[in-house]
């Protein structure tokens, strides 16, 4: 399967991800019991200079702050790679699905309608997958009484838990993720595609982590939001074009899901 559509999406999906979990990754930048007040930096920037000439200086990373991030991150990533292994397992095991060719054609249509749909969703032009996202609060409530004793997250190993469990919260995108994974037919490949998904939204919340709320009110602004569901959309709608050609181009290949027959 050609993951690089997977990883974009993630990439751009991750707008999402700021307002759903933006909020617990910038507080690690403030949480622990040796942190600084919320306005101080992860990475702080110390203001030098003699005689009225002022320069910056990088004063060095917060090398704690930093490990929490990445502990939680690793944890995210992880649940999500679990879920699909299980789903892309499950779909394996049905011997007969993966034989048909007019069950993965179909499968395939549905996993590019899930992309179009999550462009939708990122641009706020439909909210289809909330409707997911409320039935996997179902998952959520059972999950959620083990994050308790996880808080103050002081430690990487608090937040490598943390993050294994906040993998299962409700999410629209992490959905239509898994419907990609299922179509995969094996709990590798399934796991292959959620850590390319996951590895797709690392780099916006390493950053959350880093910059804080600030970033965070950036990438809310529906105007980044519009940029990044036109761009997940289009992936969906090149995949929706290549199946309907019935993959006669073979540039659509670089841009689409593809499976191997």
């Amino acid at each position: 399967m050609n993951l690089l559509p997977i990883l974009i999406a993630g990439l751009a999906g991750s707008v999402h991800c700021a307002g759903m979990c933006g909020g617990i990754v910038s507080a690690f930048s403030v949480g622990g019991p040796s942190a600084a007040p919320a306005r101080t930096r992860v990475i702080p920037i110390a203001r030098v200079g003699a005689g009225g000439t002022a320069t910056m200086a990088w004063a060095g990373a917060n090398a704690a702050e930093v490990v929490h991030v990445l502990a939680y991150n690793t944890g995210r990533i992880g649940s999500y790679m679990l879920a699909g292994a299980i789903a892309g397992g499950i779909a394996g095991s049905i011997a007969g699905l993966a034989q048909m060719a007019s069950a993965q054609l179909a499968a395939y249509w549905m996993a590019n309608l899930m992309l179009v749909a999550m462009g939708l969703y990122l641009m706020d032009a439909w909210r289809g997958l909330a409707r997911l996202e409320a039935a996997g609060g179902i998952l959520w409530r059972r999950v959620q009484p083990l994050v308790k004793p996880l808080l103050p997250m002081d430690t990487p190993l608090k937040a490598l838990a943390l993050g294994g469990l906040w993998g299962w919260v409700p999410c629209g995108m992490v959905y239509s993720m898994l419907l990609t994974a299922m179509l995969s037919s094996s709990a590798l490949d399934g796991a292959l595609v959620m850590g390319a998904f996951g590895l797709g939204t690392l780099p916006m919340l390493l950053a959350m982590g880093m910059a804080g709320a600030k970033l965070r009110r950036y990438l809310q602004q529906r105007s980044v939001r519009v940029a990044c569901g036109l761009l997940v959309l289009g992936f969906g709608v090149l995949g929706l074009a290549r199946a309907a050609s019935g993959g006669q181009h073979a540039w659509f290949d670089v841009l689409c899901l593809t499976v191997q027959p």
